[in-house]
This record gives structure tokens, sequence and C-alpha cells, in this order.
């Protein structure tokens, strides 16, 4: 005897995926629909949107880490529940924290003793990293005012004009005027000299970059601090530095051992650092490292005792994951200094490949410097018939993310194309994308623009008026005829001029 079961025709356990009445309608997109669906049929709907998106290690516009090794991540997924904030119920990652926190203090040169324990706090990004640092700077400053008996309404700070936008936000947001140098042709990061220029008795930090955003370059921060202390010694004021380190923090210290940037120059109170770009760790971490703990203002510390035990915290944020600080933690011991230095060079090293193999196309000048964050900025040397948003433009046909924009205030003439070599960017690729780079150039070269119609003149246009009159609509449909003849005419020896040109062949003399 056969047992058997018989389906419901509305059983859709039964059919695949793609033949159930989900996936016949476009997926919600205003209101949560009334009725649930099976987990795999989510899922897919979900996934083939997601097929849409750019591949993330082609994305060269980003500075962001895009692969980690499969340890790490069985390490994320693992954590991905933990709340970081509940420091009493997971004590183990709060001290990852604590000793990620000492590592990136001790690798920028803070003045601690054997026994000290660093002053900083892990962030969501280098966005939350500046305005903390900002809030810091601005409550040590109005302190001071207020002790002095002076108004403390109008803070400012200073910074170039190639900042990043979050140094905007925090202005924005929080009340500080931004006075920004403006940068020019040939020179795209702030200059020490007009910044320290431009500082008032109202200036609670003057910020430094190290890795711009717009060329990867690196700000003179010693050249800054010298300048500064001077000026402090003349106006009696105590104008301190905060250094914007979110994508050289973890070049710097590998690539450029003896550059002082940090915290061996004593101006430097404060230092942002993104731990999800060059710190190697998947988007969401970032750190705020101050000098010592009178850098950092008490009232801006709150203690919470309503998650089991009384702690102290102070960030933009409250909940947040514990998957990214451990996963730093997994980089900085599992890589070390040795293994830092070795991908750092290795970025370096490819990204003078991609610099030379633009260059020899000869259509392109560099604007990005060999010694900084491993980027190449480039912009067009002819842009008479055609820009860098085009080429931009073209790239995304061979998967490639490469932004172009014009340079900050100062400098808004120059447009450049910009790529950045990341960990998981190979010398294959970079071979890869000057291959392309040189075909895009070649498709552009070769394109015809249609040549306009000629205007017709007003003889022209009498006689032809009078001989529709005369012949009828017969002579006109021949009179256009010949205009589109004439029309299609031009565009060909055009083109027929154009390829004797590329071959080398005899010029052709067109006669209007």
């Amino acid at each position: 005897m056969v047992l058997s079961k018989t389906f419901s025709e509305s059983d859709v356990s039964v059919h695949s995926t793609f033949a159930s009445p989900y996936v016949r309608n476009s997926a919600p997109r205003l209101t949560i629909p009334n009725n649930s669906m099976p987990k795999d049929v989510a899922f897919q709907i979900i996934n083939d949107e997601l097929m849409l998106d750019g591949n993330p290690r082609l994305n060269l516009a980003s500075f962001v880490t895009t692969w980690m090794e499969p340890e790490c991540d069985r390490l994320i997924m693992d954590s991905i529940n933990k709340n970081y904030v509940d420091m009493d119920e997971y004590p183990i990652t709060t001290e990852l924290q604590n000793r990620c926190v000492n590592m990136i203090a001790n690798l920028f040169n803070a003045p601690l003793g054997d026994s000290d324990a660093a002053v900083g706090v892990g962030t969501v990004g280098s966005s939350e990293a500046i305005m903390l640092a900002g809030l810091a700077f601005k409550r040590k400053w109005q302190n001071k005012r207020k002790a002095e008996g002076k108004p403390y309404d109008k803070p400012n700070i200073v910074m170039g004009a190639n900042m990043q936008v979050c140094w905007e936000k925090f202005a924005r947001y929080f009340e500080v005027e931004l006075k920004e140098v403006k940068v020019r042709e040939g020179y795209y990061v702030m200059d020490p000299v007009q910044a320290v220029e431009m500082v008032d008795e109202n200036t609670i930090c003057v910020a430094a970059i190290l890795g711009s955003t717009y060329n990867g370059e690196f700000e003179d921060v010693k050249l800054l601090n010298d300048l500064l202390v001077e000026k402090n010694k003349e106006s009696g004021w105590d104008t301190p530095i905060h250094v914007d380190a979110a994508s050289g923090g973890f070049i710097a210290p590998f690539l450029y051992p003896e550059l002082e940037w940090d915290f061996r120059l004593p101006l430097v109170k404060s230092i942002n650092v993104s731990g999800h770009k060059y710190g190697l760790v998947y988007a969401g971490i970032g750190w705020a490292i101050w000098r010592r703990k009178e850098d950092l203002a008490e009232e801006l510390i709150f203690y919470i005792n309503y998650l089991g035990a009384n702690q102290p915290t102070f960030t933009l944020n409250f909940s947040k994951g514990s998957s990214q600080i451990i996963a730093q933690y997994y980089q900085l011991i599992r890589l070390g200094y040795e293994g830092y230095r070795n991908v750092m060079q290795n970025c370096h090293d490819n990204a003078m490949v991609l610099k030379e193999g633009v260059e020899k196309t000869g259509r392109f000048r560099i604007v990005s410097k060999d010694m900084g964050v491993p980027v190449v900025a480039f912009s067009l040397k002819d842009r008479s018939r055609h820009d860098e948003f085009k080429v931009s433009e073209m790239l995304r046909r061979f998967g490639w993310i490469v932004p172009a924009y014009p340079m900050p205030e100062g400098a808004k003439h120059v447009l450049v194309l910009r790529v950045v070599i990341r960990e998981d960017f190979s010398r294959t690729l970079a071979d890869r994308l000057v291959v392309d780079i040189v075909k895009v150039m070649g498709e552009l070269d070769s394109s015809v623009p249609i040549p306009p119609i000629p205007k017709k003149s007003e003889k022209m246009v009498r006689l032809e008026n009078g001989q529709k009159k005369r012949s009828g609509k017969k002579t006109g449909e021949v009179t256009t005829k010949r205009e589109i003849g004439a029309y299609w005419g031009n565009i060909t020896t055009g083109t027929k001029i154009k390829l004797a040109a590329n071959l080398g062949g005899p010029s052709v003399n067109v006669i209007a």
C-alpha cells in the first residue's frame, strides 16, 4: 500500500521561490505587508536587489575596509548580539576596548608611564570621535574664559578647507564658528602659516589633517605646532592642536615612524583615528585618544548605574555593537607592528604602480603625494573634449567605482579622479585598472560629436516656401530627403576623417 499526502495548491512550501505568489509583485516599499512570507523568499527578494549594488572590492572611492580574515568574521558574528554599553554584562569586551585604547595611545607616543592607563574611547567611526574631541576643546575653552571673566559665546575652530564634512557638522551642531584656510592650485592642504594667522582668543583649537580626503596628503603638523608655540608665547593664549588622523593614523607610525605629528608635539592634545579605514576593520569603529586625563573635561563624562554597576560613559551614541571593537583587538594582536607595516608598505607600493601606469598614458597629471595615504589622485591635462566626470562614468562599465570631484575652496576649478588603495587592492588589480583607463580614453577619443544641422538663411527659407507652393508636397519631400542625406553625409565624412587620423592615413579636406 502506497502512503501519500496530497498537498493543497495554496501550500507554498512545495513551490520554488520564483514560482511562489510572493515574487509576482514588487517588494513592499511604503507599508508593512499584511501577511508573513517564508524566510527563504524574504531572503531571495532582498538578495536579488542587493545584487545591483556595486562590488565593495572595486569601490575605489572608499577608505573603509572591505575584507577581513575568516577567523575575524567568525568573531564578529559570534559577538554581533552584544550591546557594548552593557559593560557589567560584558566585562571582557570592555577590557578588550581598554587594551585597544592603550595600544593606540602608545602607538601615537602618548606620554604614559609604565602603569598609566591611556585616556580614550571607542566610537562609531571618526565622525563621533571628532564630535567628542571638539566638545572637549569647547568646554575647556569655555571654563577658562569663565574663570577669567571673559565672554565665552563665540568659539571658533581653524582648519583647512580640505576638511571632511563631519567637521562642518560639528561646527553647525555645536555652534562653533568654522574658520577655513583656503587651499590653492598646487597646494591642496592647510597652510600652517595662514592657519596660525587666523587664530584669535576665541579659537578653541587648530585641527590638522593627517591624510586629506581629497588627495591623501599629510599636513605639516610639526610646523603648525612650532608656529603656534610662538604665537601662544606672544599672545598669552594656550591654543591647542587636534589631529584628525582618520586615514593616516594607522599609516604614519608604520611607514614614517620619524615623522612628528602625534603626542610628541606638546600642543597636540587629542587625536582621532578610524579603525575601519587603515585600522583594517569593517565599518563602524573609530577611536578618540587624549594626551592626558586633564585634557578631557570631567563634566562631559556621565556615570550610569542602571545596567548593573556604576559605569562611566563619554559617547554621543549609547547602544552600539561590540563586534568591531573585538575585531580591532584581533587585528592589533594578529598583525602586530610587523604585519601592519607590511600591509601599509604593500598598499604604498601598489599606489606607486598605479601612479606610474596613469602617468605613462600621457593624459593625466598627478595631484597626490608619494608620502601620505596610499591614494592616487589625478587630473586630465586636456579637458577640451571630455572631463573627469565622464571618465568616472565610463569606468563604471568595467565595474570600477572611481570618484570625480572638484578640489575644495580656493581650487574648485581643479577636477580630480581619486583611487584609494586598500589592503585588498592587489598589484593585478592595479595593472587591470590602468588597462581599463586606457580603454576608456580610447573610446572617448574615438567618439565623434554629431554635427549640428546648419541654420537656414532667410533667403533659402523664402525660396523653399515658393517651391513648395509651386510643386506641392512632392517637392517638399525631396528637399527633406536632401537635407537628411547631407546631414548624415557630414557625420560619415567626420568619421572617415577621424579614422584616417587614428590610422595615420592622409588627411581629408572637406569643402563646406
